[in-house]
């Protein structure tokens, strides 16, 4: 059951603010506006964001308008975030939001790890916010989704090649891992991520998946396997930042996939692993957790620690956690949430 009614006054709250932080971080404002809603949660709405607004930057001024036949020059320019919004808007105005996605996430994929996946997240949470009502500010903010996601796209080293069509769970252990001397760690996720071009074993990991089969039995493999990584390899707040992000971002794909064509499915799932494959190689290392346990808290109470913590990851990953069980149940999801909010310092 999910509650959406306080997402139009959260929207308008949020209207004249950027995607970004006063810290220099990512704001995740919208996105966990929507996880609150799809966790029946509303009441937790606006106490939430009346206190993470005030670290939230202001929203850019438009510059100039991309043309259609130019978009590609355009991708990764971080400073036209604005005018990659008022593309997004005039394209979901023109040909609705349904058609926009089945031609431009296609395009994106490539770019799932961008900003550290916050793109295609915000995207998604955008997406599941519109299939509950169809609203001007739910548009909106669909079009602040793909414009993040355009403006900080980024690609990984990529090696074509036959796919060694392996499960999540027996592709991982075949994932190249960076030594951690030579990892290019620079305060940011995306700068581990950038230093891949430096390790050129990695290029081949995006063809140890095998994705041609049940899109959604692919993925809740992928978000189980990365469930389990999170609970050996985040030890830390920044390994938790990290590691919520590769569980995250697969389940934001499942919300995405009814929209892609049928020829764009595989390559989005590919891209998909090869993001949080990329994650595991410049953070982690350590093996799966094998044998969890479920803690012994019910779903609403977990819930109730995330929202009394107060982290956005917090929130959204347990909101994504427990979403992941409902379809296919595993004790990795509640263990990973409950391991997340023991972790993540209290807002």
């Amino acid at each position: 059951m999910a509650d959406y009614r306080m997402t139009e006054p959260a929207l308008a709250a949020l209207a004249p603010y950027g995607p970004d932080l006063r810290n220099g971080l990512t704001s995740h404002a919208p996105m966990v506006v929507d996880a609150l809603a799809a966790l029946d949660r509303s009441d937790a709405v606006m106490p939430w964001l009346d206190r993470y607004r005030a670290g939230m930057l202001p929203r850019p001024d438009v510059r100039v308008s991309i043309a259609a036949d130019a978009w590609q020059a355009l991708l990764g320019h971080e400073e036209r975030f604005a005018d990659w919004s008022r593309f997004f808007a005039d394209e979901i105005g023109r040909d609705g939001w349904r058609p926009t996605l089945a031609r431009w996430v296609p395009r994106l994929a490539p770019g799932v790890c961008a900003s550290a996946t916050h793109g295609v997240i915000r995207a998604a949470h955008g997406v599941r916010s519109l299939c509950d009502a169809d609203t001007a500010a739910r548009r909106h903010e669909l079009a602040d989704g793909l414009g993040y996601w355009a403006a900080w796209y980024q690609t990984l080293p990529t090696a074509t090649g036959p796919s060694a069509r392996l499960r999540a769970a027996e592709a991982i252990a075949r994932v190249p891992v960076v030594p951690p001397a030579e990892r290019r760690f620079s305060g940011t996720i995306v700068s581990s991520l950038v230093g891949l071009s430096e390790f050129p074993p990695f290029a081949e990991a995006i063809g140890l998946l095998d994705v041609s089969g049940d899109p959604s039995v692919v993925l809740s493999e992928v978000t189980e396997t990365f469930a389990r990584v999170f609970l050996t390899n985040a030890r830390d707040v920044l390994g938790a930042i990290v590691f919520v992000h590769a569980v995250t971002s697969a389940s934001a794909l499942r919300t995405l996939l009814p929209f892609l064509p049928e020829r764009a499915v595989g390559p989005a799932l590919a891209y998909t692993w090869q993001t949080a494959a990329a994650l595991y190689a410049t953070f982690g290392g350590a093996t799966p957790a094998t044998d969890p346990t479920a803690p012994s808290e019910a779903n609403a109470t977990l819930v109730d620690r995330a929202i009394a913590n107060g982290d956005e990851h917090a929130i959204k990953f347990t909101e994504a956690c427990l979403r992941e069980h409902a379809i296919a149940p595993s004790p990795a999801y509640p263990a990973a949430a409950r391991h997340a909010i023991a972790i993540l310092p209290a807002a």
